[in-house]
């Protein structure tokens, strides 16, 4: 039976539509003869402008007003034109997991059980699961109402802090001696809740992304793992060129981790090597499909179909193997890296080597999504140095 066959007509919306991984997914759901729905807040989002959605519906999706989302959302699942619908960000994957027994009637949520989700995006429940089954990761604390004496942890400056939740190095900061961790806890804790004190791993070796799909026995069924060649900020961000590597601890490390948590299908998982003892830490956990996803695409690891098996419980395609040393670029901040780096000339791989390398946005096959784009982004970067900014 031919894949067309298989996946014909299976009704995927895809929510939502300026979030960069929605590239690859819609050309490859669309490869597989699915009917690819794209809900967009914009027509410049790249979901809307791609020329590979069958449908695409502009309605209203944004962050900072979450109830007015949910209710837009909501009226168009409502209207049971879909069977599956894949989150794409953090806050459409926690809203639709928040509400996924109440849309059970209307349509299947490809993402995990509440209960499961909070697990995995909760930065301290996840550093304690490591903690409590040994799997390698940073020595973290909380700073809560719980924790009133700063100066009684066991703490080896330089040390950072950073929300329980998140994502992108957002309220990152880091701390080189106990004068500031009062006023920076603080600060911290009034922006974004009551954060974690972690131990600092020098950031002078590589940091790693473990892509992963668990059926619904419980087995991997695929583990992508690249590494961050380089990243902006260039204190700390998100990366800018990624390459494929194998590293089967890192892949028995993630595993661990997902099988102790009860994890079921695509998780992203943020680890940094450790040059003090060369192991691979976990640092987090992003519960829905990462930004950096085509990579895996590239070297043949397809996330879609085994999110489609997994929805008509079909046995699971494995994709365990796939060749290392493919590069992923964002030319969007990587050429920020390039104006602010110092090593702008001197990087390895040079900057000004594309060879064996595909990019986040641009593709031969769908141009336009590329320019809508950069012009929706335009701005975004200093909206993000803003944001990233602690009120002092």
């Amino acid at each position: 039976m031919s894949n067309n066959t298989i996946y014909k007509n299976i009704r995927v919306l895809l929510i939502e539509g300026r979030a960069r991984q929605v590239m690859p997914l819609m050309e490859s759901l669309h490869n597989l003869g699915c009917h690819v729905t794209t809900y967009n807040a914009s027509k410049l989002d790249m979901g809307y402008s791609s020329h590979f959605p069958d449908k695409k519906v502009l309605s209203y999706c944004d962050a900072k007003d979450p109830e007015k989302s949910w209710n837009a959302i909501r009226k168009e699942l409502q209207t049971k034109q879909y069977d599956l619908v894949i989150p794409l960000n953090d806050f459409v994957a926690i809203m639709l997991s928040q509400h996924k027994e109440e849309l059970k009637p209307y349509v299947t949520i490809a993402a995990n059980d509440w209960k499961i989700f909070q697990l995995a995006s909760d930065k301290l429940q996840t550093m304690k699961i490591c903690m409590d089954n040994n799997i390698p990761c940073p020595k973290t604390f909380i700073a809560d109402e719980s924790l009133t004496d700063l100066s009684k942890l066991d703490l080896k400056y330089p040390i950072c802090i950073k929300p329980r939740t998140g994502y992108s190095a957002v309220g990152f900061r880091m701390i080189d001696n106990p004068n500031e961790l009062e006023h920076i806890v603080q600060a911290t804790k009034e922006k974004y809740g009551a954060p974690l004190i972690q131990e600092y791993i020098p950031q002078t070796d590589l940091q790693y992304k473990a892509e992963i799909f668990i059926d619904k026995h419980g087995d991997m069924k695929s583990c992508c793992i690249f590494s961050k060649v380089r990243w902006y900020p260039i204190d700390g961000g998100s990366s800018t060129l990624n390459m494929t590597v194998n590293r089967p601890d890192i892949q028995e490390s993630c595993y661990r981790l997902l099988k102790a948590i009860g994890w079921r299908g695509y998780a992203d998982i943020d680890l940094i090597q450790d040059p003090r003892d060369n192991t691979a830490k976990i640092m987090e956990i992003n519960p829905r499909i990462t930004g950096s996803v085509k990579i895996c695409y590239a070297v043949g690891v397809n996330f879609s179909e085994q999110i489609l098996q997994d929805y008509l419980d079909i046995p699971v395609t494995t994709y365990m193997k796939y060749p290392a040393g493919k590069y992923l670029r964002y030319l969007h901040t990587d050429l920020l890296w390039f104006v602010k780096s110092k090593d702008r000339f001197k990087a390895k791989p040079s900057w000004f080597n594309f060879f064996n390398s595909v990019d986040q946005i641009w593709s031969l096959k769908d141009p336009l999504p590329w320019f809508t784009y950069t012009m929706a982004n335009i701005t975004k970067v200093s909206a993000d140095s803003k944001k990233r900014k602690l009120d002092k």
